[in-house]
């Protein structure tokens, strides 16, 4: 009869075991003979004792079989994404986005050559390629021009926009020095700035237009049970930086999930600007208590937008299952409310923690959102009432100009705006370790920001990007922006076969005039 045995590697583990001895007698030996101090006793010492707690401890199997070497194995885990990211990673193979997308922000953010040489990296043939069709008659755009008013015949207070605005990040997942830099860029380049579902701090608070995003948790308008405060909401929307509010419904990166606030991460600052109680836990619930269903949404969008004085209310959602929008846009054409604006958050969005299930197996892609919910306003006829609103890696001009021919009247940029700032991509944006001091509320890391120079990088990037749309558009044949069109744009779908976007979308070839037409009164 055999009997079960535990195999253990003898030969390595008892190389370890006698080189840990050898070097602990020879050790002694020079110190006996005066050849070297006392001290240095510690070297084989600490060795050994290595060596015997991997041997005797039982949660790391590597570890136990392989004393000391095995700890080898967690040393390279742990660099591996910077030994890829500095050594191995081609132009073309980072994710979520590669060096040529990253250097790309880096080089107009410093001002610095933007033009590459000898060919594209890329390969035309793959399938998934995706190209725009030149014109021979090219034309000149104006970057200066490349705004949209949004604000519908029931806004008092529209505001004129950039096509090209940071995306929701709150303060609290950013350092005070991140956002007060990107406001300050937001300011010196002409654009809005995204609070974030985290309130307003004094750090969005520096001079730019502000999008204040309201979410699950109410923060900075909630009462002390977590139910929305009108008051609160009154004060705060009536500050004259907040130029439009955007009631957060989902997110690409955790669709259908809520949020937590950490007790030791409440700080006494943190809770005075979402009006909580400090160094208490603070949980984001999934669904708003404030509504229940789309009549009842619509219904808060008309009050917020009352209370606020007039300014433009829309709502942020990740698109799912298609009838609960067109559930939504039911709703408005019964109650007569038509929110001023919807933002449509692709799945690829990501600057929000999340699970990996959540970011990687959830929500529509933004291409599909985008024709899909600019299809169903259309249909309703109501197109004409509601500016769309895009995020979900926007970086380079190109990326515009297709979100734009999909359907959006303007896009969001928040991973962008972080490259801007010096972000490297370490992606350790849930670990408040981030090394370049953007994510993070350690000092001695966000310390590292230069609000000056970084404002003026931010603002780089917004305007140098403003430019090569220009140039991008006019290549194409275009003047403006509300000359894009979907059939301008193609893809590779299978050897030897593009299709252009109208096509493949199933988007008409005439073009809905309802982004061309000013809303229903006139904007000065």
């Amino acid at each position: 009869m055999s009997k079960n045995k535990t195999h253990i590697p003898v030969g390595p583990f008892l190389l370890v075991w006698g080189f840990s001895f050898a070097l602990l007698a020879g050790f002694s030996l020079l110190v006996a003979i005066h050849a070297i101090s006392q001290i240095w006793l510690f070297v084989p010492l600490v060795l050994l004792g290595l060596v015997a707690f991997d041997t005797f401890q039982n949660k790391h199997a590597i570890r136990k079989n392989y004393p000391l070497v095995g700890r080898l194995r967690y040393l390279f885990e742990s660099v591996r994404p910077e030994l890829r990211q500095y050594f191995f990673e081609g132009e073309l193979d980072g994710k979520p986005f590669n060096r040529r997308q990253r250097s790309i922000v880096y080089q107009r953010a410093k001002n610095e050559k933007q033009t590459i040489s000898f060919g594209m990296q890329d390969d035309p043939n793959r399938i998934g390629y995706e190209w725009a069709a030149h014109s021979v008659y090219p034309k000149q755009a104006d970057y200066t021009k490349f705004r949209v008013m949004i604000g519908n015949d029931q806004c008092k207070q529209p505001y004129h926009a950039s096509i090209l605005n940071i995306g929701a990040m709150s303060y609290g997942a950013l350092s005070k020095t991140a956002i007060s830099s990107l406001n300050k860029g937001a300011k010196e380049g002409g654009f809005a700035h995204n609070t974030g579902e985290g309130g307003i701090s004094d750090y969005h608070l520096q001079g730019a237009d502000v999008i204040w995003q309201i979410g699950t948790g109410y923060f900075g308008c909630r009462q002390p049970d977590g139910r929305f405060s009108e008051v609160l909401f009154a004060e705060r929307s009536a500050m004259p930086q907040v130029k439009m509010i955007e009631l957060k419904l989902s997110q690409g990166a955790k669709p259908g999930h809520g949020g937590l606030l950490p007790a030791e991460k409440n700080t006494p600052e943190i809770a005075k600007i979402r009006s909580i109680e400090p160094y208490t836990t603070v949980h984001s619930p999934s669904a708003h208590s404030a509504f229940s269903n789309p009549v009842e949404l619509t219904y808060f969008i008309g009050k917020l937008r009352e209370l606020s004085g007039g300014k433009p209310v829309g709502f942020k959602l990740c698109i799912g299952r298609r009838s609960e929008f067109t559930d939504i846009v039911d709703a408005m054409r019964t109650t007569g409310i038509y929110p001023d604006f919807i933002t449509v958050d692709g799945a690829e969005g990501g600057t929000g923690a999340a699970p990996l299930e959540f970011i990687d197996h959830m929500g529509m892609a933004l291409n599909d959102a985008l024709v899909f919910v600019n299809k169903t306003l259309s249909e309703a006829g109501i197109r004409n009432q509601i500016r769309i609103l895009a995020s979900g890696k926007v970086i380079t001009a190109f990326d515009i100009a297709r979100t734009l021919a999909l359907g959006a009247d303007a896009c969001y940029s928040a991973r962008g705006m972080m490259f801007s700032l010096g972000c490297i991509q370490a992606l350790k944006c849930d670990s408040g370790k981030c090394p370049v001091g953007i994510a993070t509320q350690e000092k001695a890391l966000y310390k590292g920001i230069d609000i000056t120079d970084k404002s003026v990088r931010v603002a780089n990037f917004h305007k140098n990007t403003m430019k090569a749309l220009a140039d991008f558009i006019g290549s194409c044949g275009c003047e403006d922006i509300t000359d894009l069109r979907p059939e301008m744009f193609y893809k590779r779908t299978q050897t030897n076969e593009n299709r252009d976007f109208a096509e493949l979308y199933g988007i008409g070839k005439d073009r809905d005039q309802s982004r061309e037409k000013p809303f229903a009164f006139a904007h000065n």
